[in-house]
């Protein structure tokens, strides 16, 4: 806490201190007040300004330091100033002095529950900037709800000052108005329940309920706004249609299935989308291979020789493919129909919010829904470098149709997909130029994470280039030549291929967002509910964002199912909370939660614990002597912000912090959690113990020393 934190707060302790010490809250009674009335009216009469001035700021501070009398000050101003006066003091001074609270609480409060409770502040945060008036005047004018409580409370959220003010004004005014009007007859007033009857306090409870309603029936105009000029089919063919068959497809109509609604998937090339045909699957083949095709380098240390491996790339490739064509019937139109889903192959275009016309290769087939699921996906981004053009590039998309192995390959980009190519085809013995603009290897990693993967990679024999941008692709007759650019010089290097790796976009268009007007910045702008602007059209995977995995685009399909299928009688929102991401290079690089660099992104406070794998029990026996665990904890406490975990297994080792984040496990579980001699899965409880070893209670221990030392004695 910083020094005019420390003198706010010592202001107001004193003061609160100072009225329950001197016992003032005796003059804030009914019974006081109505004994002291006649006296009290009297000094107004001869000196009305003063009074009321002084009264005002009574009210004022009483309010500010949320002090017990706020309400005994209202039914005195009615009383003493009269209904008109009394209601303008009481209310004005109510709403400054609750104003005054709320800043209070801001100042001394709110940085502190903004790095304690991160993510669930920035989650409220977004929804009082949305409905925040609405629910502070429900709140305001329902006296169930302590008001002190309220100025508390709101202060440690964003709401703005502005906004606070003017709905306290207002949402306060009747109950003001009540007990202003109360104070006419004090004298028949014996205690506050002669003012607040319980038809009173029901009336004002369903008068708190009327901005959720008013906002309701808003919410439905929107709605009816939004689809105003298009006509809605009496009947529908289909209770969702869901276009493209990638994972967040694929989960889409499954869940929709299983739950029994009319489903009709739509994919207009191959099921399966990315990730099984030209992504994740054929991705990990390529690596497999490259892994045993490196084995040969450090074997010898273990008193096994191999020879230098032979390369038979087109059978590498075909072993890429035989892999696809293994997995594929998880994902066919046979398996998808025997489970109750529609497939239809072609290409879908949305005309209507509940229409979707699919182009067959038999002709139109249209279909009325009640719900549209977009899942197209996404694409590799080519960037617009002057002659990429006038060369036939290769994308992660299109690299699989490779048959001839190249021996100059350029790959562009260091993010995840690019590092994991570089590495698999400079190790089957390709020369790997790789490019990035940035200073490391996956911006989204550490520093330390991604120096690991970096000084593998020089190992591997992949000439990494980092802050270096390519200026241009030039071909001269059958060469073909890339231009590289670091610190203002330029350098001109030949290749065979080139791989351009540099990130994916989102497939927005081909098939009718922009005539309905649904909103695109990069991906399909939704809700938390994954709705566009059409509550019934919903979108999931990588064309919805903000994370391009799999397991999200699974993980956004369920939410998207159902928000679909039950809407209005059961919606759930987007849980991004606990989003675990692997790089399946050697090491292997994954992470969960915040990693430290994040976390300093976002000015969070946060302890670091670190175990070197390298002393490993298993690690030293299987040669995986590399790495570490780093794990985010909260300051003083072991709950788990974020791991990051480099080196053998990662992505498998990870899957313990992912469960632990989930379900609020902590550090001493973990550490108190038996895992099996020798196991990778080891290094997870020595950082556990790491922890605890730098959090063991000194105290304590000293006393059990000098209790163990008297025992001896």
């Amino acid at each position: 806490m910083n020094f005019k934190r420390g003198i706010l707060l010592a202001i107001v302790i004193g003061l609160i201190g100072a009225f329950f010490v001197f016992d003032l809250g005796q003059y804030l009674t009914l019974e006081s007040l109505k004994s002291n009335q006649q006296q009290l009216a009297d000094s107004i009469q001869q000196n009305w300004f003063q009074a009321f001035i002084g009264y005002f700021l009574l009210y004022v501070v009483v309010t500010a330091l949320s002090l017990p009398g706020a309400a005994i000050l209202t039914l005195g101003a009615g009383a003493l100033f009269g209904l008109g006066w009394g209601l303008l003091l009481a209310s004005f001074a109510s709403t400054i002095g609750a104003t005054f609270a709320f800043l209070v609480s801001r100042f001394l409060l709110r940085d502190w529950v903004k790095k304690t409770f991160s993510n669930k502040i920035k989650a409220i945060d977004e929804g009082i900037a949305k409905d925040g008036a609405f629910y502070l005047l429900s709140l305001r004018m329902v006296p169930l709800f302590p008001f002190f409580v309220i100025n508390l409370v709101m202060g440690v959220t964003g709401i703005r000052t502005l906004t606070y003010y003017w709905v306290s004004q207002v949402g306060m005014l009747i109950g003001t108005v009540v007990y202003v009007n109360a104070g006419l007859q004090l004298v028949e007033i014996n205690t506050l329940a002669d003012i607040v009857s319980a038809d009173l306090i029901l009336s004002f409870v369903l008068l708190g309920l009327f901005p959720l309603i008013a906002k309701f029936i808003i919410n439905m105009l929107k709605q009816r706004r939004v689809y105003k000029g298009w006509q809605k089919p009496k009947t529908f063919d289909r209770n969702i249609v869901v276009i493209g068959a990638g994972a967040a497809g694929l989960v889409t109509a499954y869940i929709a299935a299983a739950v029994k609604a009319s489903v009709t998937l739509v994919e207009k090339h191959k099921m399966g989308g990315d990730c099984l045909n030209t992504g994740c699957v054929p991705s990990k083949s390529l690596l497999h291979a490259s892994k045993l095709a490196n084995i040969h380098k450090n074997s010898q240390k273990t008193g096994v020789s191999y020879a230098a491996p032979q390369i038979d790339f087109k059978a590498v490739m075909s072993q890429v493919h035989s892999v696809i064509k293994t997995i594929e019937p998880h994902d066919s139109i046979e398996r998808y129909e025997s489970l109750g889903v529609n497939v239809v192959t072609g290409s879908a275009t949305i005309v209507s919010p509940w229409q979707v016309d699919i182009q067959t290769a038999d002709g139109i087939q249209s279909l009325t829904t009640k719900n549209i699921v977009i899942a197209t996906g996404a694409s590799a981004f080519v960037p617009p470098i002057p002659g990429l053009q006038d060369v036939d590039y290769l994308t992660a998309d299109t690299l699989w149709d490779l048959t001839e192995q190249p021996k100059r390959l350029v790959v562009l980009g260091g993010g995840p997909i690019g590092s994991e190519l570089s590495q698999a085809f400079g190790r089957l013995g390709t020369q790997v130029t790789q490019v990035e603009m940035l200073s490391q290897l996956l911006a989204k990693e550490d520093p330390d994470a991604a120096q690991h993967l970096y000084e593998q990679l020089i190992k591997d024999g992949v000439d990494v280039r980092l802050n270096t941008k390519a200026i241009a692709i030039e071909k001269i007759a059958d060469d073909k030549f890339i231009v590289l650019e670091k610190d203002g010089e330029q350098e001109k290097l030949p290749f065979d291929e080139i791989l351009i790796a540099v990130g994916r976009q989102a497939n927005l268009t081909g098939f009718g967002l922009e005539k309905l007007g649904i909103e695109t910045n990069r991906t399909v702008v939704t809700n938390e509910l994954l709705q566009t602007k059409y509550p019934n059209i919903l979108a999931a995977g990588d064309v919805a964002g903000p994370y391009q995995f799999t397991h999200t685009a699974a993980h956004q399909a369920w939410f998207a199912a159902v928000n679909a299928l039950f809407r209005p009688f059961k919606t759930f929102k987007v849980d991004y909370r606990v989003i675990p991401w692997a790089t399946f290079t050697e090491p292997e690089i994954a992470t969960v939660g915040l990693n430290e660099t994040a976390a300093q992104e976002q000015n969070l406070a946060y302890e670091v614990t670190r175990y070197d794998i390298g002393g490993l029990d298993r690690a030293l026996a299987d040669d995986h002597a590399r790495g570490f665990v780093k794990v985010l904890t909260v300051p003083g406490k072991d709950k788990i912000m974020g791991a990051t975990i480099v080196g053998a297994h990662a992505g498998e080792l990870l899957a313990e912090f992912v469960l632990a984040m989930k379900y609020n496990l902590g550090m001493n579980k973990l550490l108190g959690t038996i895992h099996i001699y020798p196991t990778m899965a080891e290094a997870n409880k020595n950082a556990a113990g790491v922890w605890k070893q730098a959090h063991a209670p000194k105290k304590l221990l000293a006393f059990v020393e000098r209790f163990h030392t008297w025992r001896r004695s």
